[in-house]
């Protein structure tokens, strides 16, 4: 299989340069264009695909070669493209910034290298003029398998100098692209661990996503990057098959990774149901008694809303395609679980920002308690591992943990590899899974008597708590890497 979908990277020399104001815009500009978009992001982060997906219409997909491995970044973002005129993929960092101590990994050079996609520079020139020469030189000739095809300026200050940075660019034969005033503010308030998402100010984030719009269409030669994009090679290889990799996954996780191995709220993932079989005896509107019978779909209710915004969209995928039918709640506001729930995933998000309103809603949280003590399958990730604790910040939450969390200074932040410490709902013990941590919080303890994961970097430790149907833990996975886990979780939602 040969996949054309024309793409190209938006990259920079360092974080803070002005990539998600330009990916994003540009996503917007192309999409009102009537080209259809496909959404990326280099990386772990659940934010700025929110953003994406506000841009392009289309859900943001991220694409990290270390939490899924570097064979899968093709097929996941040939399945996140397939259909679409364009693909822009935001990177993240400085462009040859990867995994601490693992090279290139997972950089976004090797995310570009993996997708044989051209790289467009967005340089932050607001204190440079000359240097700018040398500093584009310096990244498009470090790797010569990554090819930097043009620049964007941004944070210019006037139209002298422009032409002293396009000057000074001419010399290095590297294209300006786009120019982007200074004085040209969007506004993305931050906080504690980023952008704050879509589904907290979605009112704010269109306007904001508008603006970039604008600004990528005024400062930016669409065309040239519409052919930029165009100019990328075809890539050999099949797109990730949602159904078949769960099909052919065992009932537990698919093997270790090879040493070298969140978006804009989404309405309720309503998969096919099984058709209804007909009475025995009888054979009629195109039922017959000779079919087998299929099993009921199990309900996994997903936590949602503005206090859990962070999810990649394989994961509902994935567990539909293993059978479940996954509809997706609001904690803030559902008093009530889905009617029929049988497993429940609460992601990561924002609830020590919510801990008050979540907090006040106590028919939910109990809820939560009695389905997770009768034993049915509950995956929680860093804010759901907040939510089923006993309290956050003082406020009471589900109390199916016994343990406390609260806000810190500290900001953990990191990949992880880790092996499974208990046999749970997602793995058997002694599977190996890579994660990530991204968190201003700590539950105390940081463990329960079953943990979760045994961690092997930074330093060695367990983590987590695993208890009748519970998995909780602050490490993110991706389960596309591991297919079976979204299987096994499934089939506990059945017979549990």
């Amino acid at each position: 299989m040969v996949i054309s979908v024309p793409r190209l990277v938006i990259a920079a020399p360092s974080s803070g340069s002005g990539k998600t104001t330009v990916a994003t815009g540009l996503m917007a500009a192309f999409a009102s264009r009537g080209l259809a978009v496909s959404p990326h992001k280099v990386g772990p982060d659940y934010i700025d695909p929110g953003y994406h997906s506000l841009a392009a219409g289309r859900v943001g997909r991220n694409l990290d070669a270390y939490l899924c491995g570097a064979e899968l970044v093709a097929p996941l973002f040939a399945h996140g493209a397939r259909g679409c005129d364009v693909a822009v993929v935001e990177g993240v960092m400085g462009l040859y910034d990867g995994a601490a101590g693992e090279g290139e990994l997972a950089s976004t050079a090797h995310v570009a290298k993996l997708l044989r996609a051209p790289v467009v520079l967005v340089v932050d020139a607001s204190s440079q003029s000359r240097s700018v020469a040398a500093l584009v030189h310096g990244f498009a000739s470090w790797d010569p398998e990554v090819r930097v095809a043009g620049v964007i300026l941004n944070k210019v200050g006037s139209e002298r100098h422009e032409v002293m940075l396009r000057e000074a660019l001419d010399e290095s034969g590297v294209p300006v692209l786009g120019v982007l005033r200074r004085a040209r503010q969007v506004g993305t308030p931050s906080r504690h661990l980023g952008l704050v998402p879509v589904a907290e100010r979605r009112a704010e984030a269109v306007e904001a996503v508008g603006a970039m719009a604008s600004l990528v269409r005024e400062g930016c030669d669409l065309d040239a990057l519409l052919a930029v994009a165009r100019g990328a090679p075809s890539l050999s290889g099949a797109a990730w098959d949602v159904a078949g990799v769960v099909a052919c996954g065992a009932s537990s996780p698919a093997p270790p990774l090879p040493e070298t191995g969140g978006s804009a709220p989404r309405p309720p993932y309503r998969p096919e149901r099984p058709r209804p079989q007909a009475p025995d005896g009888l054979v009629g509107a195109g039922l017959s008694s000779h079919e087998p019978a299929k099993p009921k779909a199990p309900l996994v209710a997903v936590a949602g809303g503005p206090a859990f915004t962070f999810s990649y969209a394989e994961h509902a995928e994935l567990l539909a395609a293993a059978g479940a039918e996954v509809i997706t709640f609001d904690p803030l506001h559902d008093e009530q679980l889905p009617d029929g729930t049988a497993g429940l995933a609460i992601g990561g998000g924002f609830p020590e920002v919510y801990a008050a309103e979540l907090s006040a809603n106590e028919p939910l949280r109990k809820a939560i308690a009695e389905l997770a003590f009768s034993g049915a399958p509950v995956a929680a990730e860093c804010a759901g591992l907040l939510y089923l604790s006993r309290e956050l910040d003082g406020q009471p939450m589900c109390g199916v943990l016994d343990t406390t969390a609260r806000m810190d200074e500290r900001l953990t932040l990191g990949y992880r590899d880790a092996v499974a410490v208990s046999d749970s709902v997602l793995a058997v013990a002694g599977t190996r899974m890579r994660g990530h941590e991204f968190h201003r919080t700590v539950v105390e303890p940081g463990a329960g008597a079953a943990p979760a994961w045994g961690l092997h970097a930074p330093e060695r430790r367990v983590e987590g708590f695993v208890q009748q149907g519970v998995h909780a833990s602050y490490v993110h996975t991706h389960w596309a890497s591991a297919p079976g886990v979204a299987r096994r979780f499934v089939e506990r939602c059945r017979t549990s």
